[in-house]
Parts: structure tokens; C-alpha cells; sequence
């Protein structure tokens, strides 16, 4: 079945070509594309879609509207992923998004959307409560945040920082064994080296995952929650 979704943006042009991207695509069906929050929220009230995109600056503040809509789908509607689209890296923004956890949201750049296939791809990853992070904003995260203040990643060797900057951005163990070029055997032993040096050993599989995913975006150094 096609994930069925709603797209938000107050652009009329933008609306329009992204809704002509996403009819194109076989496996999406928009059911409605609306321009400003109040609006995104009745849609998502009345379809219940499998997933949200959404611009993160609109009406009436352009500020965060996107990211507080994303907030309160989550909340009303724990079934709906949300991808919140933003015109540059953002990292107060990105981080604001994502500090209660990562599942079911994602953070892309507005030049993703014209790889479609990226696009859909995210949208169907939020939609199955994983996370879809733009590379490029997990880059900007983890700049900032380590002129501040040292971090627990320091302890990671160079290659287990390549395999937890993989996982931030959504990918799984295999694909992101494809895309270092390596086994996934030796991916999975550098994620619980990670885990490791990352004092997350007692956790479970999923939550060690999201918090070793939140110790890199935040670069804190912090010891893992309670």
C-alpha cells in the first residue's frame, strides 16, 4: 500500500512542486498539501497519514512552527512520522527537534527534496518510528557542539565515529556496512564498541541505539540517562 501523506508549506510554488515530486512517486499518495499549521493539524486530524512533511518556518512567526507542529503530531498522533524540511542547517533548531529522542522524525535540507528517492525514503523510514537525519545537519551538530565542551566521544577511535555518524543519519548496520565499505559483521562490532565507550552496555538494543545516536548530536560527554 502507498504511504499515504500530508505535506505542509505556506510557498504556494513550493507546495505545488513538491506535491508534482510526490505524485510521481509510486509508492506516496499526498492526501492533502496545506500552508500553515492550524491547517497541517486539521489534515492530519481528519486523514491520519503515515507521515508529515513539513516546512519548519511558517506562519504566523516563521520560526518554529515546524518543528512545534512535528511536537504535537508525536504527541497526538504517535503513528505519524514527521520530516521537518529546513532551508539550512539549523543546529538549535535540529537539536530543539530531537532532545526527547528520534524516533519517528526526521530533518532534512530543502535541497534533498529533489532526490525523490531520498525524500521518499525518509518519509517511509519516520513512518515505522525509525529517524531520518540529514548528513549534513549531523555534521553542523557535532561541529558546534565540540568547540564547546569535550565530549565522551573522544574515546572513539576515528572509524567508530564513521560507523555512529552512519546510524545518526537513519541508516541501518547494512547500509551503512555499504557505505564505508566494510562488513556488516565489523559494523555491528564497532556499534557495541560504541556502545561501550559510551557506558550504554546495560541498555536495551533499540534505546542503546537512539541514545548513542543523541550522545553524537549533543557531544556532550555526558554519562547515559538513568
Amino acid at each position: 500500500m502507498a504511504l499515504r501523506v500530508v505535506f505542509a508549506d505556506d510557498n504556494y510554488l513550493v507546495r505545488a512542486g513538491v506535491a508534482g515530486l510526490l505524485d510521481e512517486a509510486a509508492d506516496i499518495e499526498l492526501v492533502e498539501a496545506v500552508a500553515d499549521p492550524e491547517a497541517l493539524h486539521r489534515a492530519v486530524a481528519v486523514h491520519r497519514p503515515d507521515a508529515v512533511l513539513t516546512d519548519i518556518r511558517m506562519p504566523p512567526t516563521f520560526t518554529t512552527e515546524g518543528i512545534d507542529a512535528a511536537r504535537r503530531i508525536r504527541a497526538e498522533h504517535p503513528g505519524t512520522g514527521v520530516v521537518v524540511l529546513s532551508q539550512y542547517v539549523e543546529e538549535e533548531y535540529a537539536f530543539d527537534l530531537l532532545s526527547d529522542g528520534v524516533e519517528g522524525l526526521g530533518y532534512l535540507l530543502k535541497e534533498r527534496v529533489t532526490q525523490v528517492d531520498e525524500l521518499v525514503r525518509a518519509l517511509h523510514d519516520v513512518a515505522r518510528g525509525g529517524s531520518a537525519l540529514d548528513p549534513k545537519v549531523v555534521e553542523g551538530l557535532l561541529a558546534r557542539k565540540s568547540t564547546e565542551r569535550g565530549s565522551a566521544l573522544d574515546a572513539l577511535t576515528e572509524r567508530e565515529l564513521e560507523v555512529l555518524r552512519e546510524l545518526a543519519t537513519g541508516r541501518s548496520n547494512a547500509a551503512t556496512a555499504k557505505a564505508l565499505f566494510m562488513s556488516e559483521r565489523a559494523v555491528e562490532k564497532h556499534v557495541g564498541s560504541v556502545f561501550l565507550k559510551l557506558g550504554l552496555v546495560n541498555e536495551a538494543d533499540v534505546n542503546r541505539r537512539v541514545k548513542a545516536v543523541l550522545a553524537y548530536l549533543e557531544a556532550t560527554g555526558g554519562a547515559p540517562a538513568p
